[in-house]
């Protein structure tokens, strides 16, 4: 069925009547405090991650089912989905009491399928893809009489969207410079841009867009739907291979300007959120954030005041370790280094002192990972706090300036992402080898104490540490102790005061890191 092309005005009306209060609240639209004083800019979060689904979606499914006859809601509705709209579909059903089926991938994550399933939806798993998800969802839709609800090309959808745009020109009635919206499939920004652009046209409306999800940016560019092969799926609620007909031709009409934004950037934002919020939002919940950051450090804007739609909060709790990780990494807080030093004794003191000399004051070191390979030469794999943007390269030159050659790795994927984790193995150079597990106090000097009191003949042969925020860090250390050294040595544990524990002969141990 082909989507009605509305004009303007039909959208505006469409918005003012729209029915989503039923289930939808007024979201607050609240200052980012810490994040507007950072950036010299006043930020605005329109909280859609507070809704009973925790996104935005429910005002657009709920909008198109309760224009339905009562006919149509006696059959029932019929969507496809792995997120957001899945919920919103099912909880609108439950309100007006009609059946829902919600056609998901297979691959949907188990908390989403039993969301569905609690708000009394007909969870039906098929195919390995949306899109596999999707055209069976019409073969059922065909075959049961349903009605389908599309998740965002429809004009009923785009006018529940459209009244959070109505909210924020209500809730905030000073001056306001630009909206940033994410972009999916296209439905919020079209119902966004339609409020804001027949009520406040000089407001400027922003897309923002994965850089690996894209495909609205590429259709504007191209002047007509551009279909990827593939998208990301860091940002689930944004991952879209084709955007809708009717939103592909509002927002190429009222749009001002597209941003892109990479994972780290998201993964920053996301931080930056919590910090004003205490909440979590979903990386799609992220981007317009992400965006304000980019826009602001490109503009060199001060003053001005912008708006961000978080436009949802179903995060899976198992990613928030890779949040975390590289959220230092996407505000430039943290730079990572491949360092090479000499093969011998006093090197790796003299490489640690060195990081107190480099530019920009006083680093912790927030990751170090090394081991034994070489007779020659040692490669270390070293994380230090930044304060600004462009540090690492400064940093990776004042390192070869004291003799050690450096790799800044800061916005290397492979080392973020797996690299970091590889450091090790089994090594022929490791004899007398023991293996220990050190608590140290987070503190400036904690390591430099610890190398001081080592004697001079005992040398590392692995080391492991990673900042986690926490007052004390775990650190994982190999040393050379000839077995004539063993008084010696308790001694050494017992005047360093660190809790700790012998690791040498774990299992784990010998199979994967003794010679």
């Amino acid at each position: 069925m082909k989507t009605p092309r509305l004009k303007p005005a039909d959208y505006l009306k469409k918005i003012l009547t729209a029915r989503v209060y039923d289930v939808a609240l007024e979201s607050p639209f609240e200052p980012a405090k810490a994040l507007s004083r950072r950036l010299h800019n006043k930020v605005l979060l329109k909280r859609e991650d507070q809704q009973p689904v925790f996104s935005f979606k429910l005002r657009g499914a709920y909008n198109k089912m309760a224009h339905l006859t009562p006919e149509q809601l006696k059959k029932g509705v019929i969507c496809a989905s792995a997120g957001n709209h899945a919920q919103g579909v099912a909880l609108s059903a439950h309100k007006l009491g009609c059946r829902a089926v919600i056609v998901m991938p297979t691959t949907t994550p188990q908390l989403k399928v039993d969301a569905v399933k609690a708000l009394g939806g007909e969870a039906v798993l098929f195919g390995d893809s949306y899109s596999d998800a999707y055209n069976h969802s019409l073969a059922l839709q065909k075959k049961q009489g349903l009605t389908f609800v599309h998740p965002f090309d429809d004009p009923d959808v785009i006018a529940g969207q459209g009244t959070i745009a109505m909210e924020m020109l209500r809730q905030h009635q000073g001056p306001l410079d630009a909206v940033f919206v994410a972009i999916g499939g296209g439905g919020l920004i079209s119902g966004v841009a339609a409020y804001i652009k027949a009520v406040r046209p000089e407001v400027k409306v922003i897309g923002v867009q994965m850089n690996d999800s894209n495909a609205m940016i590429q259709s504007i560019a191209a002047g007509k739907r551009v279909t990827l092969d593939d998208v990301g799926l860091f940002s689930d609620g944004t991952a879209v291979k084709l955007v809708g007909e009717e939103t592909f031709r509002l927002t190429r009409a009222l749009v001002d300007d597209f941003i892109e934004v990479d994972t780290d950037a998201v993964c920053a934002a996301i931080k930056d959120v919590f910090v004003d919020t205490r909440s979590i939002v979903e990386p799609a919940g992220a981007l317009a954030v992400a965006a304000i950051k980019q826009y602001v450090a490109k503009h060199k804007t001060k003053g001005e005041t912008y708006a961000a739609i978080l436009c949802g909060a179903n995060m899976n709790f198992d990613r928030l370790r890779f949040v975390a990780e590289r959220a230092e990494v996407g505000e430039e807080r943290e730079a990572l280094f491949a360092v090479t030093i000499p093969e011998e004794r006093g090197s790796f003191r003299r490489f640690c002192e060195s990081i107190g000399t480099l530019p920009g004051g006083q680093r912790n070191v927030t990751e170090f990972n090394y081991r034994i390979s070489d007779a020659r030469q040692a490669h270390v794999f070293v994380g230090l706090t930044t304060s600004a943007k462009g540090e690492s390269t400064k940093i990776a030159t004042s390192f070869k300036r004291q003799g050690f050659d450096a790799i800044d790795l800061t916005h290397d994927d492979l080392a973020k992402e797996h690299i970091r984790y590889m450091v090790g193995g089994h090594s022929a150079l490791a004899q007398d080898e023991r293996l220990l597990r050190f608590v140290f106090p987070e503190r400036p000097g904690a390591l430099l104490k610890f190398l001081s009191l080592m004697r001079p003949n005992w040398n590392i042969s692995l080391f492991h540490y990673r900042n986690q925020g926490a007052d004390y860090g775990h650190i994982l250390v190999g040393l050379q102790v000839p077995k004539a050294d063993d008084k010696a040595f308790a001694k050494f544990l017992a005047t360093l005061g660190y809790a700790y524990v012998e690791e040498t002969r774990n299992p784990a141990y010998r199979m994967f890191l003794q010679a």
